[in-house]
């Protein structure tokens, strides 16, 4: 690995772990140059998983882009960053094998495993992904996830 730092490709290992049930390892790493400590991660490279959109184009899953914004309908909400993690990691397992899947379906299988961590930021990814136009979707979104029927 290239320190951040300095550049120089000699560093030593001060502590591996796994994470993401196992998907993936995190790595502390010290530059034996400069001896700045960095962190890198190490999965198993699999075939992309091809994202179609809405408008019918594809692109390459975006691990990133889903996460921040997991991240961002949880900001300031009783959700950990492993919890956020651990959606990702289990939607992506629901996927295992597949070569293409829609955004329909990922934020489906998100949203599946977000209600029971927290309804308040279920509701604002819901919001994005679902497009809502006004306050009614809302509304018919909280009834839908607290079982109310709508009166």
């Amino acid at each position: 690995m290239r320190c951040p730092s300095c550049g120089k490709v000699d560093d030593k290992v001060l502590e591996s772990r796994s994470v993401r049930d196992g998907a993936a390892i995190r790595r502390r790493r010290q530059c034996l140059a400069c001896e700045c400590r960095f962190t890198t991660y190490e999965e198993v490279m699999r075939e992309n998983l091809r994202v179609v959109k809405r408008d019918g184009r594809s692109e390459d899953f975006n691990r990133e882009k889903l996460t921040r914004g997991l991240l961002r309908a949880c900001e300031k909400r009783p959700v950990t960053e492993a919890q956020v993690e651990a959606i990702i990691a289990d939607m992506e397992r629901a996927f295992e094998g597949e070569s293409e899947v829609t955004t329909q379906q990922i934020g489906e299988e998100v949203m599946k495993r977000l209600a029971p961590v927290d309804q308040v930021a279920y509701i604002r990814f819901a919001s994005v992904y679902r497009r809502f136009k006004d306050a009614g979707e809302f509304i018919h979104t909280i009834h839908e996830i607290t079982g109310q029927n709508k009166e």
